[in-house]
């Protein structure tokens, strides 16, 4: 299948415009029948690398999947756009399953989703399918190298063996070089072919905080997003319900989810979270790899994750719709303590514990996040992300000779048998009941950083830490020790440079602003509320109907007809068909009761692709730099010219095909939608060029009148 029909599937179907990195090679190998290992980070788009391939290839495609929400929101979301998809697993009666088979048997479905655990299901009927493609969603699963071990997928090697020249593709988020190969043996895929796109989520911001009242800071944080979903990971399945408890006293709507609730109410809470009644979900990391929810605006981690390929995994449930998103991560020592024991009781300790690490050394980092992340995952980079604290406030270096010799006194003093805390209270002179009973007040040092905040010492013995000046005796009530470096600072002049100190104070009247801003009786909010209302009577999350990224460019285009609803990213044939007249007509409401405070505002999102074009920019590049579709600028240029703007538009198309295109003008009656055109040219004459001809066109027949 040539790569314009491709693209014209994936708009019809699925509403987009362009392939995301990857996505288009892996499709074009997979419906060339060859084994395929794709490794794509979370909202990477993998799901379309199986979707797509399924409704070209004439059998079934199987999906296997790990988590029944999971299926169930992706067959919602294929049943939106008009594909025809079921799922098969442990919820349903056997009357349904059977049912499902039957119709299987009878070619009434394109895909079927199914959990390892439950293929069994379909051994007596897997002789009368045309199985054409199997896909293994979160293929991690299978490798005890991996970060999510599952035994019930090392049975799935045997699927290769009964289907032999039916092609399988692998996918995963996060995996590396050891589980990637480990992967492709237990699938028993033959030369399978690898992708792995680019693990850069540009929209993530990345940040780290120090675990200090980590509660208030959280508050703070959630305040000042009303109305956006997030995530709150927790190590502990206690922390999640206490965290959750907070926060809906402060007003805040949040839910504890973790393995030791009851099965309906975590069903309940996931369905509360996915349909926008439940604002934050305080979770374990059992909750998130069935949550496809495009619109989750925050990841918090409240404990240190255990590598980086699960934080990575994590915080990818963030800005999956390509939105700007936040992700914040608390860092205490204790959570260090407590995921070392973890680490040296399981599986491979030596391997955990070295991941355990490198997840530390990130967050200890003091250069950019993302490029740390990205050369975990094996890609390099020269530049700075820009979008992680520490690109946004590098750390300024002085000369903190003093303040470490004052520590490193101290721990002398305390004769290396304290732990971090009781060190910040000696130095700062704390009149504290632990400090008299040990009687410290009565020596040398005591009180002699009485003029620092407990604050600010606790940042500065952390850097010593990371210095490898002194070190945490896990092994002995996280007693602070000194190392041989120690010495060079207290006995042979070393000087030591330290960072200072910033500390992260949020606005209330900012709060209150972004509040009254959010409540605002927007387009987008307007939108948001149909969209809501809809999806209730659907009984589908949101998401599933538009994402926010869809409902952002109709607030910034304002489509008011097929044509124009048609543009927006994420609306195809089906979804126009179905949603249009209501969304459109709730625009064109919007527009009138807004008319005055309006007039012009739709011209200027015009006047901003002009001015790009004109400076000399392409039309993938105004539209990357607008964050637009390219079939939005086109339509943007198009109107432009046929509004009177002079550029010459024999750049995008030519005299003979505008000829061409007036002929097929007469012949097909002066049709409004550009369908008819295209399939009259039998689809060899680009969607571009033919906007571009009409608006060529148009504009000659209002000067001809």
């Amino acid at each position: 299948m040539t790569s314009e029909l491709l693209h014209a599937k994936l708009k019809e179907n699925f509403g987009f415009e362009k392939f995301r990195p990857n996505q288009e090679t892996i499709i074009t190998t997979v419906l060339s029948g060859q084994d395929t290992l794709a490794i794509m980070p979370t909202g990477g788009g993998k799901s379309i690398c199986f979707q797509l391939p399924a409704l070209v290839l004439p059998g079934i495609t199987i999906v296997i999947s790990p988590l029944i929400a999971l299926m169930k929101d992706q067959v919602d979301s294929l049943k939106t756009n008009g594909i025809a998809a079921c799922y098969i697993n442990s919820s349903q009666t056997s009357e349904e399953q059977q049912y499902y088979i039957d119709n299987l048997r009878s070619n009434t479905f394109k895909l079927v989703y199914i959990a390892p655990e439950s293929l069994s299901y379909l051994d007596n009927a897997f002789n009368e399918l045309t199985i054409s493609l199997i896909a293994i969603d979160e293929a991690h699963c299978i490798s005890a190298w991996g970060h999510d071990f599952r035994p019930a997928y090392t049975n799935l090697g045997y699927l290769k063996n009964r289907f032999p020249s039916t092609p399988v593709l692998a996918l995963t988020a996060t995996a590396d070089k050891a589980t990637r190969t480990d992967i492709t043996k237990q699938l028993n895929l033959k030369n399978p072919k690898t992708f792995v796109a680019s693990f850069d989520r540009k929209n993530l911001s990345l940040e780290v905080r120090p675990a200090l009242d980590r509660v208030k800071q959280i508050i703070d944080f959630v305040e000042n997003k009303p109305n956006e979903s997030g995530i709150i990971y927790c190590l502990s399945r206690k922390t999640t319900e206490e965290l959750a408890e907070k926060l809906q006293k402060k007003g805040i709507t949040a839910k504890a989810y973790h393995a030791g609730l009851d099965n309906k109410l975590r069903a309940k809470t996931q369905d509360e979270f996915i349909n926008d009644d439940c604002q934050v979900v305080c979770a374990t990391i059992a909750f998130g790899m069935g949550i496809d929810k495009s619109n989750v605006r925050w990841v918090i981690h409240y404990n240190l994750p255990k590598n980086i390929e699960g934080y990575y995994q994590e915080i990818g449930r963030a800005g999956r719709d390509g939105l700007p998103a936040e992700t914040v991560l608390f860092e205490s020592y204790a959570d260090v303590i407590q995921l070392q024991k973890f680490a040296s009781e399981g599986l491979n300790s030596d391997i955990q514990l070295a991941k355990l690490d490198r997840m530390k050394q990130y967050a200890d980092a003091l250069s950019c996040r993302r490029k740390i992340l990205l050369s975990y995952f094996g890609e390099l980079v020269k530049e700075n992300c820009g979008n992680c604290d520490i690109c946004k406030n590098p750390p300024t270096f002085f000369d903190g000779t003093i303040l470490a010799q004052k520590a490193l006194s101290a721990i002398t003093r305390l004769q290396e048998s304290e732990p971090l805390a009781v060190i910040v209270d000696f130095l700062r002179g704390s009149k504290n009941a632990y400090i008299y009973e040990k009687n410290y007040q009565e020596l040398k040092t005591y009180g002699i950083g009485a003029d620092i905040s407990w604050y600010d010492w606790n940042q500065y013995l952390i850097q010593l830490i990371n210095l490898g000046y002194c070190e945490i005796a896990f092994h002995q009530h996280n007693k602070i020790l000194l190392t041989p470096f120690a010495k060079k600072v207290l006995f042979e002049g070393e000087k030591v440079k330290l960072t200072t100190v910033i500390k992260k104070v949020i606005d209330k009247n900012e709060i209150k602003q972004e509040k009254a801003k959010a409540v605002k009786n927007s387009l987008f909010e307007t939108l948001r509320k149909l969209r809501h209302a809809i999806a209730q009577e659907e009984d589908v999350p949101a998401y599933v109907i538009f994402s926010d990224a869809a409902l952002r460019q109709m607030e910034i285009l304002r489509p008011m007809s097929d044509d124009e609803f048609l543009a927006v990213e994420g609306v195809g044939k089906a979804k126009l068909e179905k949603y249009g007249s209501e969304f459109i007509n709730a625009i064109i409401q919007f527009h009138k009761n807004k008319s005055v405070v309006k007039k012009g505002k739709k011209e200027s999102t015009y006047d901003k692709t002009l001015e790009l074009f004109q400076n000399g920019l392409s039309i993938e590049e105004i539209a990357g730099q607008r964050n637009l579709g390219e079939t939005t600028i086109v339509s943007h240029l198009a109107k432009l010219y046929v509004d009177g703007n002079d550029f010459d538009l024999s750049q995008f198309v030519s005299d003979e095909e505008i000829v061409a295109i007036e002929k097929a003008q007469i012949e097909l009656e002066n049709p409004t939608a550009l369908r008819p055109y295209f399939e009259h040219f039998e689809e060899k004459m680009s969607y571009d060029k033919i906007r571009f001809g009409l608006a060529f066109l148009e504009r000659k027949h209002q000067t001809i009148q």
